[in-house]
């Protein structure tokens, strides 16, 4: 069931992104399926996920695989994140996952944060990606003085659990190095993660894709899916596809009953970015800028922000529960508002760029990734948390080991991460817990 505005699922809209307009894909690329085809996978979706399954099924293990994707590559949350590649792709804290699931399985969702990051990288070596890296780590924002003590227990644990590098940075240090601004009161630098160009990275996926075997059809939505003496068919407007498996792999833009159980576990919320024209030397010095990372707010419903390499400003926040395009137009003016008051001597700013999408969450907080218990040639990821950029391509990369038997069993899919959350009852109404849970987070972030 579509949950939010028919506007923001719409496909034939290119969406009016910084990455759109600096790397678009051309639009006659990866041509829409026509006809009847088959192929022993078949994946729905031509985001992170998707692709780098594609990738890694044709290029380590030669299975033949075919990607679905309803607009053009990359239209959906791949292409329109703020471009953090970081960690970790939970809402849960290092002590609330150590309770619920024991240290070792804490560990090993941590070790698979850190092999996401870097299998990023990695992929940007060995296919020739440009992506345009930027920053080395990622910094953690007190918005309040108060949120140095969760900051501090962050940076012990971090060390001490897991072995990952980061730095505490008390308030008059992080405002001498980092920047000088409204809501700055201190930070974490952790040291894995970096800042990139989300299309230029999708972009090269779906070359890299493609020139190992995999087969990209852009602009062919799945309206039929039906299961035929062990076989899946799946349907698109000019076509369809035979397959032996399928993986599901279209995150927070699901709708219309695609997979009844991957759909009921997915919860999409809104997230709005905006960004500036290049700031010169002169406007930058105003707030001390000397911050090449990605930062992020401590705030529960967080600003997320980052200085572009053309030093254009990119800011991106939590949004509505419409999704209309005039409700998108009100999220802008909020959204400029708050960039304006968090960082009052850029007020003059103007801003160039204002595009929004669907970030996906689950009931349980974290990804989930595996296949259906009741039809095990289904196979799914999805629900990263806002932490997409490094964690899609990581479950692209560990769902192709499964499939093609080198990685039995999920064992190497942390358990945090494996199998379907539970759904939400009533699934059409799954938003209002998400209604209440910002309700409360917008009062604690006005107490602290």
């Amino acid at each position: 069931m579509a949950l939010f505005h028919h506007d923001i699922y719409n496909t034939g809209r290119t969406p009016p992104s910084f990455w759109e307009a600096t790397a678009p894909i051309p639009r006659d690329a990866y041509a829409p399926l026509e006809g009847d085809a088959s192929c022993d996978v078949a994946i729905i979706g031509g985001g992170f996920t998707g692709l780098s399954a594609a990738l890694h099924l044709a290029r380590d293990f030669g299975i033949e695989a075919r990607v679905l994707e309803a607009g053009h590559i990359g239209w959906g949350a791949s292409g329109r994140n703020g471009g953090f590649c970081c960690m970790p792709a939970t809402r849960l804290s290092i002590a609330q996952l150590i309770r619920k699931f024991g240290l070792e399985e804490t560990r090993h969702f941590y070790r698979a944060q850190v092999e996401a990051v870097e299998l990023v990288a990695r992929l940007g070596e060995e296919e020739d990606i440009d992506y345009d890296r930027t920053g080395e780590g990622i910094v953690d924002v007190a918005h309040h003085p108060s949120r140095m003590r969760a900051l501090r227990e962050e940076h012990a644990a971090l060390g001490r659990v897991f072995g990952i590098e980061s730095a505490l940075i008390e308030e008059n240090a992080f405002r001498q190095h980092y920047f000088d601004a409204a809501e700055s009161f201190g930070g974490l630098h952790v040291a894995v993660g970096f800042g990139l160009h989300p299309m230029k990275f999708i972009a090269g996926l779906a070359r890299a894709a493609e020139r190992r075997g995999a087969v990209i059809h852009g602009r062919s939505p799945v309206t039929g899916w039906r299961k035929e003496n062990g076989t899946h068919r799946l349907e698109t407007p000019c076509g369809s596809v035979r397959a032996n498996r399928i993986l599901v792999a279209v995150n927070g833009f699901i709708q219309n009953s695609l997979n009844a159980a991957v759909e009921a576990a997915s919860i999409p919320v809104m997230s709005n970015i905006i960004v500036t024209r290049a700031l010169t030397d002169e406007e930058l010095a105003r707030h001390a800028w000397r911050n090449a990372s990605p930062a992020v707010s401590t705030r529960h419903l967080h600003n997320y922000f980052r200085l572009l390499p053309d030093r254009r400003f990119l800011i991106g926040a939590r949004g509505d529960f419409d999704g209309s395009e005039d409700a998108g137009e009100r999220m802008r003016m909020k959204l400029e508002a708050q960039f304006r008051r968090l960082f009052p001597q850029w007020r003059e700013v103007p801003v160039t760029h204002f595009w929004r999408g669907l970030v996906c969450l689950t009931r349980r907080l974290s990804p989930c990734i595996g296949r259906l218990d009741h039809d095990p040639s289904v196979w799914f990821g999805f629900g990263y948390h806002g932490n997409g950029v490094s964690n899609a391509p990581w479950a692209g990369m560990m769902i192709a080991r499964n499939l093609a038997g080198a990685d039995r069993d999920l064992a190497g899919i942390p358990r945090i991460m494996r199998g379907l959350s539970p759904g939400i009852p009533l699934g059409g109404l799954r938003l209002w817990p998400v209604r209440a849970a910002y309700a409360w987070y917008r009062l604690k972030d006005t107490l602290s």
